[in-house]
């Protein structure tokens, strides 16, 4: 169904040419999908890559049109046949995740979906070979076209794991994307925290922007990820938003990034236009032109140290 879930055809040299920068955050709502569309919508032309499957949400300030949808399969659901079952009870007896049952109807063990963790035992206890491990859906990825250009986006089922997978998938196909339209420019919206998905989301980029708050808490955030950025070689670069809610903590925010080594590049004032913009779906740099302004020396500040 449509195209691979790898890079192909790529050319090395032109690889090297596409600048992936993920923009990052210790937990939601700072802001963090907010200033990866107003990048997008300054620069003009990039590919986005939504690499939150777990919780995405930059379709709503850019609308995408999905162009291609692709069924995610990750982890094994087991099956039971009922023809071949001899109703032993061995599996029910066996799964430590309760996940089997025994039918009321006709006493046929029955699999909840929901709790099967894929593990496998049932199957290799049944003496009537009854039972198959089968691929389980556990989400869908999709690229779509939006104002500021092509979109790779994802979205996980409610339960299903393997996000870190999942967000794999969508950073190599907007990496193809990017090579095949010569597009320079891939702006990754990650996951918050420092999990799996993050460490998916992070592999391979040029920078990291880390989007934190002046609290206690951001500071503790931005101390994480920029750990984390480290580990992998990557320079991290540091925005305050909302800084004038606590000006004191944002310059000991600040202080902290630099003593360990990162770069801040930018201050984005407390503005009641970013709900605003949400609720219409459009980027805050489309409404607001001081904080136009703003957010466009720090991305010149971004590229240029």
């Amino acid at each position: 169904m449509g195209k691979p879930n790898h890079v192909v055809g790529a050319d090395r040299d032109e690889m090297d040419d596409i600048k992936e920068i993920a923009i990052l955050s210790g937990k939601g709502g700072t802001g963090k999908t907010s200033l990866t569309a107003s990048f997008g919508d300054i620069l003009g032309r990039v590919v986005l890559a939504d690499c939150d499957v777990d919780a995405p949400d930059l379709h709503i300030l850019l609308k995408p049109h999905v162009i291609e949808r692709h069924s995610f399969q990750a982890g094994k659901l087991a099956t039971i046949d009922d023809k071949r079952c001899s109703l032993c009870n061995l599996c029910v007896e066996e799964c430590r995740f309760e996940a089997i049952s025994i039918s009321d109807r006709d006493g046929v063990p029955v699999i909840d979906p929901f709790l099967c963790e894929g593990c496998g035992v049932c199957k290799l206890v049944c003496p009537s070979e009854a039972i198959s491990m089968e691929e389980k859906e556990a989400g869908e990825w999709m690229i779509s076209e939006t104002r500021t250009g092509p979109m790779v986006h994802a979205t996980l089922l409610p339960g299903a794991e393997n996000s870190g997978k999942l967000v794999s998938i969508v950073k190599e196909n907007a990496k193809r994307i990017a090579q095949e339209k010569g597009i320079k420019w891939i702006l990754v919206d990650g996951p918050p925290g420092i999990g799996c998905p993050v460490i998916s989301s992070m592999a391979g980029i040029w920078r990291t922007i880390v989007v934190t708050e002046p609290t206690l808490s951001g500071k503790h955030d931005m101390i994480r990820i920029l750990k984390l950025a480290k580990h992998f070689n990557v320079s991290g670069f540091v925005v305050v938003n909302k800084w004038d809610l606590n000006p004191e903590i944002s310059l000991e925010i600040q202080k902290v990034a630099r003593d360990m080594g990162a770069h801040c590049v930018g201050n984005i004032p407390y503005s009641e236009v970013f709900v605003s913009a949400q609720l219409n779906g459009r980027s805050v740099v489309e409404i607001d032109p001081y904080i136009r302004e703003s957010i466009k020396d720090i991305w010149n500040n971004v590229i240029n140290n």
